[in-house]
């Protein structure tokens, strides 16, 4: 019994302690300036190599966290089996108050040990020139266009390059590796080999709907959940903003972003000053945006994208090959630091407004899709809002006060039935009970004077 309420205790101090919160007063958020990345815990470091014969393994399933230095070429390395499509990416992390120029950007290839290129691809920070996150990544697949020379298994090179101007800031980025696998296809689907020419690529009418209150992340990790709607949110200089969205087997997603005005009276024109990206389940670099802002209101939109579907990866431009299949899509928004010098350093009212259209299809995998699928917690989880890890955190608290509770109520059954015992014993030697007696400590005997 004392192990027990030991036990109990442990518990309550346990819910105790993750039900603490810090509380923010508005303006606090931004007194040091946006708040940082937020990598996840579960990365393991990792070293790249210049030489590929010294290139550290990635596991499939894991984050690794890495950096990367100006005009560096960085090897990794991954062992593939010959049926089974792979994707690695890069999430290259640039310090917030560094430089960036035209063109800069990751280059993410896999190759064999041959050097033959498996797939390659590039993301840049585009004309806006603003340091933010920005990811890639490459594959290795086994279907319609693949060298034969990439489908053997074995030992395969993940090659990360860096490109910057020297007028660029000399900082290292940090990087974020993933490296997933993709499932296996159920037996005799899907049969086609060209991706589809024919979908809807009308921009749908605005959303008739009330705009609700919504924190967007600081990263993929914690990507704040989001369905169809309008969404506000508020955005400082130099501030990125993560979101994620569930979009499953043919389904559209619309997104666009709307900055506010401001109340100064300045109306000074900033070129690019917010962009729109669009990730893939795996981090795959789909589309982007920007608006300009002279201190009124503006707007941007991505261009309509086809629904999802398995077929796409057939296709030769990125922005269609990219939704190859279902998941949580990742849009980003990032303010230019430029900004702050025109209409100070405090954030700017930022409207989201997304779409995803259309009715689920059935999934072409076989056993479990992994991060490839919407379920229907994941559909939870975009009604209320959540991130991954608050929607963890959530899930533990439960597990903990469940826990807790049961130990409360086994807690109280002993004491009853030690109450109900002592009564037995008093009568049965013509007491008066223990009316009289102070329960006992856990395993020790009664005591007078209660």
């Amino acid at each position: 019994m004392k192990r027990q309420r030991n036990r109990g205790r442990a518990m309550l101090a346990a819910l105790a302690a993750m039900c603490a919160t810090v509380v923010v007063l508005p303006g606090q958020a931004y007194a040091a300036g946006p708040p940082a990345y937020s990598f996840d815990p579960d990365a393991k470091n990792v070293q790249g190599a210049q030489l590929n014969a010294e290139a550290s393994v990635l596991q499939p399933g894991a984050v690794y966290r890495s950096s990367i230095e100006p005009g560096e070429k960085l090897y990794y390395r991954v062992k593939l089996d010959s049926l089974t499509d792979a994707y690695v990416s890069a999430v290259a992390v640039p310090k917030s108050g560094g430089s960036v120029a035209y063109g800069d950007g990751i280059t993410v290839s896999i190759r064999t040990l041959n050097d033959s290129r498996c797939s390659s691809n590039q993301t840049t920070f585009g004309s806006g020139e603003t340091p933010r996150p920005i990811a890639a990544y490459a594959h290795r697949t086994i279907g319609k266009g693949t060298s034969t020379t990439c489908k053997d298994a074995g030992p395969y090179d993940v090659l990360v390059e860096r490109e910057s101007k020297p007028t660029s800031s000399p900082e290292a980025w940090n990087l974020e590796l993933r490296f997933v696998e993709e499932p296996a296809l159920k037996s005799g689907g899907p049969t086609e080999t060209t991706a589809p020419k024919d979908w809807p690529s009308a921009t749908p009418a605005p959303l008739d709907v009330e705009a609700q209150k919504r924190t967007g992340g600081s990263s993929y990790y914690d990507a704040t959940s989001l369905k169809t709607g309008e969404w506000i949110d508020e955005i400082a200089p130099g501030q990125t903003r993560f979101y994620r969205v569930p979009v499953d087997w043919g389904q559209q997603i619309y997104a666009s972003a709307v900055l506010s005005n401001t109340t100064t009276d300045t109306t000074e024109f900033i070129g690019n000053a917010l962009t729109l990206s669009l990730d893939n389940p795996a981090q795959g670099h789909i589309t982007d945006t920007s608006l300009s802002y002279a201190g009124k209101s503006a707007t941007t939109a991505l261009k309509p994208l086809p629904p999802v579907a398995y077929r796409n990866r057939y296709d030769y431009s990125s922005q269609v090959s990219t939704l190859r299949f279902a998941g949580w899509y990742y849009l980003s928004v990032t303010l230019s630091p430029k900004v702050a010098e025109s209409y100070g350093k405090d954030p700017i009212a930022l409207t989201m407004s997304v779409q995803v259209n259309n009715e689920a299809g059935e999934s072409p995998y076989d056993g479990d899709p992994g991060i490839f699928a919407v379920t229907e917690k994941d559909k939870e989880l975009a009604q209320s809002g959540d991130s991954a890890p608050k929607a963890a955190k959530s899930a533990t608290m439960q597990v903990v006060a469940a826990g807790a509770l049961g130990t409360g109520t086994v807690l109280v059954l002993g004491l009853g039935a030690w109450t109900l015992l002592a009564r037995r014993r008093a009568a049965a030697a013509g007491g008066p009970g223990p009316v009289h007696q102070q329960p006992p400590p856990f395993g020790g005997p009664p005591q007078q004077g209660w």
